[in-house]
């Protein structure tokens, strides 16, 4: 009789593991794209930091202020670009204050991107992403082009 009473207990317990499997699955799901979203963030923070690092360097090695600007504004909007980060809207500002031989110039680029489109979630809102990078000017360059 004590088999018989084990088979009647195990009994009640059929399609219970199937019946939370169901239950969880979409919780899992959703963790899972929370997740993904938030690689993706950080990914977009780090393209955001080599952009403006890569600006302040393009910046340093152009030959007055003026060229500096625009060599770091085409160079961060270049280097995002070839990441498929898309800001909008991006801004670059350079700080050209101390732009001569053994001087350096500064580059933050600050980057609005949409939380839609990282994960199949459409997350409302946007993320702005900024980051500062400051590149050294060669002390022995000629000023001349």
């Amino acid at each position: 009789m004590c088999l018989l009473a084990r088979l009647r207990a195990r009994a009640g317990d059929e399609g219970s593991a199937a019946a939370e499997l169901v239950l969880i699955t979409p919780l899992l799901i959703l963790i899972l794209m929370l997740i993904v979203a938030a690689g993706r963030l950080t990914d977009a923070r780090l393209q955001v930091d080599s952009a403006a690092m890569q600006a302040a360097r393009a910046a340093s090695l152009a030959r007055d202020p003026i060229a500096a600007a625009s060599q770091a504004d085409a160079t961060a909007q270049a280097a995002l670009a070839s990441e498929h980060v898309t800001c909008d809207p991006l801004t670059v500002t350079p700080d050209t204050a101390a732009f001569r031989p053994g001087g350096q110039v500064s580059v933050q680029v600050s980057c609005t991107v949409s939380l839609a489109g990282l994960t199949l979630l459409h997350l409302p809102g946007s993320q702005t992403l900024s980051a500062s990078f400051t590149a050294p000017i060669d002390a022995y360059r000629g000023t001349g082009p």
